[in-house]
């Protein structure tokens, strides 16, 4: 059931947490990657016995994975991988893009530290490196580190959590679209308007740039229900 890949994924986790937080990031990025696909059934035992950690922390990782919609748990029958939902791909977007556009509103206001200015000028870099190499699952990880490096420099933690919270299906889009729809190129220069904006202060221009960075998947979502119609629960078959 567990694939070298998702093994791979525990041994890289080095975020620290419980075991039971060290479990759900791991399967929640496998479900993201479909390494387990829409339909596929998750065993307890199997994952415990693999992970060599007891059921109870796999259980509770289950609701989590629930509570974010990426899988059902069904009493008396087992735990299943659901399909991706255009609703709560679109609701996750409306949500993602409120946040974000106030981080990137707040950050040009405040002004941000030269610190974290240049974390964010080196994430640009090293995913400009992985677009031309085509080290596509490096550059889902640093696309997700240049929003969350954002967040936190610009003090809004909470936001960041809240936005982790509810984008699990529009990650699930965003990964399936890299790289066949909006060129990685675009959404690097896109990172890059946002961050020069922050610099210069530019409030009207970081709002812009982040708004439209934020609107890609409203693009790439109706390619990709009509490329991958089997795993998303209402597409028009």
């Amino acid at each position: 059931m567990l694939t070298p890949a998702i093994a791979e994924l525990w041994e890289q986790d080095g975020t620290g947490g419980s075991v039971r937080q060290r479990l759900y990031r791991v399967l929640r990025l496998a479900i993201i990657r479909m390494q387990f696909a829409p339909g596929q059934a998750l065993s307890e035992k199997e994952i415990s016995d693999a992970f060599a950690v007891s059921r109870q922390p796999v259980r509770e990782a289950f609701i989590r994975l629930s509570e974010a919609g990426l899988v059902e748990v069904k009493p008396q029958r087992g735990t299943y991988v659901v399909g991706i939902s255009q609703k709560s791909v679109l609701e996750a977007r409306f949500v993602r893009e409120a946040i974000e556009v106030a981080v990137s509103i707040s950050a040009a206001e405040q002004g941000v530290s030269p610190r974290v200015l240049d974390e964010l000028r080196d994430l640009i870099e090293r995913q400009l490196r992985c677009a031309h190499g085509g080290q596509y699952d490096q550059f889902f990880i640093l696309d997700e580190a240049f929003h969350r490096v954002l967040s936190l420099g610009a003090g809004h933690e909470t936001a960041w959590r809240v936005t982790e919270e509810v984008k699990a299906q529009l990650d699930r889009v965003r990964y399936l679209s890299v790289p066949d729809t909006t060129p990685l190129e675009k959404l690097v220069q896109q990172h890059a308007d946002i961050v020069d904006a922050i610099e210069r202060q530019d409030v009207e221009q970081a709002r812009q740039a982040m708004y439209v960075h934020q609107r890609e998947i409203l693009i790439s979502l109706p390619q990709m229900v009509q490329r991958f119609s089997s795993i998303f629960e209402d597409a028009d078959h």
